[in-house]
């Protein structure tokens, strides 16, 4: 038996040692040859590298000891087009396969030197979601990642509350390079106000991810996936921004990195300075019993902050051998925002009583945030592979600030000094310290060249404090208000699994299908009374489904199925409060449940066109900043609450068109039917609507090195819960100058140029809402006051420049030769 063995085995290394020669020639248009162009083996079911390798000084290639199976070839050269061959198979009765004589279409160029410029549209569809090319928009440049952000579709900024929504709801995670940044929400969306786009590659909005990717999100993920140099020899960037809007704005970066093939070592250091304003005007009408009754308000308040963010990365890439890597990197961000706020209000309370309230907010919100991570890969045969990550985040928050008020009646006296809730000095302070721990390990294995499997554990260990409240003082002595002050202790655990399968049952069928389980535990304790407040169990399974079939080499049908969870945050859940005004408070819910959502969606692509209709139903969705009312009746609580259900049908689709080599068009549709129920109002109410999102892009090539970008955005009116927020939208523009012999680029923009971006929210007008309130708020962004103007230079250095200046020169020599054979 272990002869047969032994003799079975030798003859199958024998068999794959000499199966399969692929051999073939590239030339230019005119028919020179295209020496040292990459030419890639590839598996068709998910575009991974099976071999490699460069084709000669003729343009001939030659790849030996292939075995049997499925595959595609991929041609690329720096100033020609990438080109792909349909799908073939190797069968063992063949000895290989001669691709020929292959003509390749050159990129666009100037006579005499090659300028690859990138082709990539703006937005693109996948089964999984909408990609944004980062690097194909001009207004990229010296613009924040938030910013970019706020200019994709489906994506809502909310500015008044430092939130994101993604297709019209509210569970959207963030990733950075594929990994959860495990922050409040309201922290993730200051770090990406901070965060360049300079470095930005790619944005992707996954509305319905694979299996591999954490189940956390009901509305989908957004992954933030930055730039990387594959150039061996040391290469970096600079870039440098200013600009002004209400107040100054300025920005500088610099990235180092150093390949030698085996080690990379890289880092990125950026600094940004922004000084910005907001003013409200709010009108209201409300009965709370603290005021004697019913009251009308008409308030004002103006917002100006400084705010400063520094962000440095160090990282090492080093391969052990072929088959081994290992790395690491970290993350340091401190951010430092101090607001200074200005409210005034006349509160009029019926029939003739009137309160006149002064007020001044000055604080400063501090956070630092540490992440580090490392990994080990290791390739156990061609495809087969594992990867072990281990990640740890440290995150510290100091809000302290302090109030000055007064309220006077119409005679000019003040009311309320001997008061907690009227007193003229009141400060507030909260301070949240916060660990997260990720331990994860991938394996990949293709069973033939037609199937893969994937398979992976998760576990994610998160512990947290944090203390806040709220003190008056009265008679000189500064007195806690009980009802405000808050210390708790919150620890949760996930542990997940995962497999999931990859198969081609043809040419033109691929499927992927997986299941994922996920267990938390979430625990939060009151360290002073040792009272245990929340102990939450979860177990979930997480199927998905993706399907595609290609209809012709142009055209592609997608299918898709995902079961997704959002589980309320750290800030959701815990019971701290924050000032707003001496009526309300900013508070969390540990009511609050996690909302499972169930994703179908049907995509067809066309080209570079793209057309899905996608299917959601949510169970008890989380809509934050609505407001409430407890038992004694003196406060406005503005928290998070849970939703009965909501259910949205949402069509989309992505629409490039290139008119001519130096105008190009980029047109996005988001929008459809949602309904929701509401039940924490005082009257439960189901709402049915129609909302959208509207974004275009034109891009122009203009003479003498120059190019230019008109872009706008326009949301439709929507709901946060019971809020109700009109439509708004922006107009942008962008010119682009590059410098030659690699002199780097000057980039000019102007945000919101109409100064259109208002945002007006509206309370109790779709039903009746906590102490009969009825508001209208209007927000007044920066760009309203002035539009935001900057200016960017910015330019790449090191080796990879002298590896360019040889491929123009081989470039204008096809050139020259091409204009003396016309």
């Amino acid at each position: 038996m272990m002869r047969f063995f032994f003799s079975c085995l030798f003859t199958s290394c024998l068999l794959a040692n000499g199966f399969g020669q692929l051999t073939g020639t590239f030339t230019t248009s005119a028919g020179q040859p295209i020496p040292f162009a990459s030419i890639l083996l590839l598996n068709p079911v998910d575009s991974t590298l099976v071999k490699g390798s460069l084709t000669d000084e003729q343009g001939a290639f030659r790849m030996d000891n292939n075995t049997p199976g499925t595959y595609l070839l991929r041609f690329t050269s720096v100033g020609y087009q990438t080109w792909h061959s349909p799908v073939f198979e190797l069968a063992a009765s063949r000895s290989g396969k001669d691709f020929g004589t292959l003509m390749m279409r050159e990129d666009t160029r100037q006579l005499g030197e090659v300028v690859v410029r990138a082709e990539k549209p703006l937005f693109e569809q996948q089964v999984a979601g909408t990609i944004v090319n980062v690097e194909s928009s001009l207004m990229s440049k010296g613009s924040s990642v938030l910013g970019v952000l706020e200019r994709s579709p489906g994506v809502v900024i909310d500015y008044q509350n430092n939130s994101l929504m993604l297709n019209g709801k509210s569970g959207v995670m963030v990733m950075l390079n594929g990994k959860l940044m495990r922050l409040p929400l309201a922290q993730v969306v200051v770090l990406l106000n901070g965060m360049s786009a300079n470095e930005i590659s790619t944005i992707e909005l996954l509305t319905t991810p694979p299996s591999r990717y954490d189940a956390e999100g009901n509305a989908g993920l957004i992954n933030i996936v930055t730039k990387k140099s594959k150039q061996q020899g040391t290469n970096g960037s600079v870039s440098a921004t200013g600009g002004y809007g209400w107040g100054e704005k300025g920005s500088g970066s610099v990235t180092l990195s150093h390949n030698t093939g085996k080690l990379d070592l890289y880092g990125s250091y950026l600094f940004s300075h922004d000084r910005t304003y907001t003013d409200l005007f709010i009108l209201s009408s409300q009965d709370m019993p603290v005021f004697g009754g019913r009251l009308d308000v008409v308030a004002w308040d103006t917002t100006t902050a400084v705010q400063n963010n520094h962000n440095a990365t160090v990282g090492i890439d080093y391969k052990i051998n072929t088959k081994t890597g290992v790395g690491g990197s970290i993350n340091f961000n401190r951010n430092t925002s101090s607001p200074a706020r200005y409210a005034g209000a006349t509160y009029t309370i019926l029939p003739d009583s009137l309160l006149l309230f002064k007020g001044e907010v000055k604080g400063v919100n501090l956070w630092n945030t540490l992440t580090s991570s490392v990994y080990l890969e290791r390739e156990l045969r061609p495809g087969e592979k594992v990867t072990t990550d281990l990640d740890y985040l440290y995150f510290k928050n100091d809000n302290p600030s302090e109030v000055q008020n007064s309220f006077q009646n119409r005679d000019g006296t003040a009311v309320g000094t001997d008061n907690s809730l009227f007193s003229p000095r009141q400060k507030s302070f909260a301070h949240t310290l916060f660990h997260v721990g990720v331990f994860k390990t991938d394996y990949t294995r293709p069973i033939t060249t037609k199937l893969k499997i994937e398979t992976g554990l998760k576990a994610t260990y998160s512990g947290g404090s944090s203390v806040s409240g709220i003190e008056s003082q009265v008679d000189g002595e500064w007195i806690g208000r009980s009802e405000t002050t808050t210390t708790i202790r919150m620890k949760e655990r996930i542990g997940a699994a995962y497999a999931s399968v990859n198969t081609q049952f043809n040419t033109t069928i691929q499927v992927a299908a997986g299941v994922r389980y996920e267990y938390s535990q979430t625990r939060m304790d009151d360290p002073k009374t040792g009272d245990n407040t929340i102990d939450r169990r979860l177990g979930a399974w997480f199927p998905t489904v993706l399907v595609s079939k290609k209809v012709n080499p142009n055209a592609e049908w997608q299918l898709s199925y995902t079961k997704r969870i959002s589980r309320p945050s750290y800030n959701d859940l815990a019971s701290y409060v924050l000032y707003s005004d001496p009526t309300a408070v900013y508070s969390g819910n540990p009511a609050l449940k996690p909302t499972l959502t169930s994703n179908l969606k049907l995509g067809y692509t066309f080209r570079s066109y793209s057309f899905s209709l996608l299917f959601s139903r949510d169970k008890h969705p989380i809509a934050r900043y609505q407001i409430t009312e407890r038992e004694a009746r003196n406060l406005l609580y503005v928290s998070p609450q849970n939703l009965a259900w909501q259910n949205n049908l949402t069509f989309q689709t992505s629409l490039p068109w290139k008119l001519n080599n130096w105008w190009m068009m980029n047109y996005s549709f988001i929008g459809g039917l949602r309904q929701f129920r509401v039940e924490h109002t005082r009257i439960p109410i189901e709402k049915s609507y129609f909302g959208y999102s509207v974004n275009f892009s034109q891009t122009f090539k203009l003479p003498g090195r120059f190019s230019a970008e008109l872009s706008g955005w326009y949301n439709s009116t929507a709901y946060n819960g019971s809020i109700k927020v009109t439509g708004f939208g922006a107009l942008n523009a962008g010119v682009k100058k590059e410098l030659r012999n690699d002199a780097g680029s000057f980039q000019f923009s102007i945000t919101d140029i109409l100064r259109t971006l208002q945002i007006n929210p509206y309370y109790g007008t779709l039903t009746q809402e906590a102490f009969s309130i009825k508001n209208h708020v209007q927000v007044n962004t920066e760009s309203t006051q002035w539009p935001i103007i900057k200016l960017t230079y910015s330019r790449s250095f090191g080796d990879i420049h002298s590896n360019k200046k040889s491929q123009r020169k081989a470039g204008s020599m096809d050139e020259r030769d091409r204009v003396r054979k016309e």
